[in-house]
């Protein structure tokens, strides 16, 4: 391992992220009592311009009067963006008035360290004024090119931060890229094999977003933050949006968006070990552990040598299924 020590941001069980607009009050107890294990209030997207006001005050009652924490959620709360000005009354508001059963601030399409270092002063200096004991996290959502381009800085900003989370909508309009799915595969993104013998080819769809989510990955990871893939818009579509959660979890994601309730389920599911993965990383430790009573260097398993890197990962599986059984 390298001499500089990557120190983990806190940790926190993020399987999935349940989006519930600000200006719906009548979704927040039945959020509070489903099964996700962050939830987000909206005042961004979600939220038309006329109701943004009001969408704070419900979101600032709502934090303060459902016994959120004591049903098991991590509570966020996704403020407008920093060109609007909106922004620094969700801010000041939010935290000045609920920042005490607040968790976590979700900054939506941040371009540069600069937009974190400044949301990290104003929320330090409200901190402060209100006696709030812990520190509020940071959520970044990367979904423009800007930000993308300036990942790895951003990735450092503040000690506030824990996780980046990427923003598919936003990102592809930036990059201008030829789709209007929000998530999941595009039909045009794919390759030709060549002509067998009879001359017929093949079509094989890709990941139009492989590289966007690999990217944001190694950033949050070499930063100790926790990658969350975004949403994925045809609620309808239950099978692809598994398909794109386990796209993600593959590439390292830990947890992924809901825009719907009836995601959520699947959201766990795919980002939780498996009882095989569990068991088997389970003997790999016990394997290990066994090793080291009798004095032997090597380990191995089923007729394969186990490596100190198979330990490692047999350690964050473990981990991960010692996090779920405690929530």
């Amino acid at each position: 391992m390298s001499f500089t020590i990557v120190k983990e941001a806190t940790p926190r069980l993020n399987r999935s992220e349940l989006a519930v607009p600000g200006s719906s009050p009548k979704f927040f107890e039945k959020a509070a009592k489903g099964p996700s294990d962050v939830i987000f209030l909206d005042l961004e997207d979600a939220v038309a311009p006329d109701d943004k006001e009001q969408a704070r005050k419900n979101v600032i009652q709502a934090l303060n009067d459902i016994d959120w924490r004591g049903n098991g959620k991590t509570m966020s709360v996704r403020i407008n963006g920093l060109d609007t000005h909106y922004m620094y009354r969700d801010v000041v508001d939010v935290v000045e008035q609920a920042g005490h059963n607040l968790d976590l601030i979700m900054i939506p399409k941040i371009g540069t360290a600069g937009d974190v270092y400044a949301l990290d002063m104003l929320v330090t200096q409200i901190e402060q004024a209100k006696g709030i004991k812990h520190r509020i996290g940071f959520e970044l959502i990367i979904e423009t090119a800007l930000g993308m381009a300036n990942i790895n800085e951003i990735a450092k900003a503040s000690p506030r931060l824990e996780s980046l989370h990427f923003g598919v909508a936003d990102y592809s309009a930036s990059t201008r890229a030829r789709t209007t799915n929000i998530g999941g595969a595009n039909a045009e993104y794919g390759v030709l094999t060549e002509a067998d013998a009879s001359g017929k080819r093949d079509y094989h769809w890709g990941d139009q977003w492989h590289y966007a989510i690999s990217r944001m990955v190694v950033a949050a990871r070499a930063n100790g933050l926790r990658p969350i893939d975004g949403p994925f818009g045809d609620i309808s579509d239950p099978d692809g949006y598994r398909a794109q959660a386990l796209r993600s979890a593959a590439l390292g994601c830990e947890g992924k968006w809901a825009i719907h309730p009836s995601q959520v389920d699947i959201a766990n599911e795919v980002m939780s070990p498996s009882e095989k993965d569990v068991t088997k990383a389970r003997r790999i430790l016990e394997a290990m552990e066994q090793a080291q009573k009798e004095g032997r260097g090597a380990v191995t398993l089923d007729g394969k040598l186990i490596d100190i890197a198979s330990i490692r990962q047999a350690q964050g599986i473990v981990a991960k299924a010692d996090q779920i059984a405690g929530r």
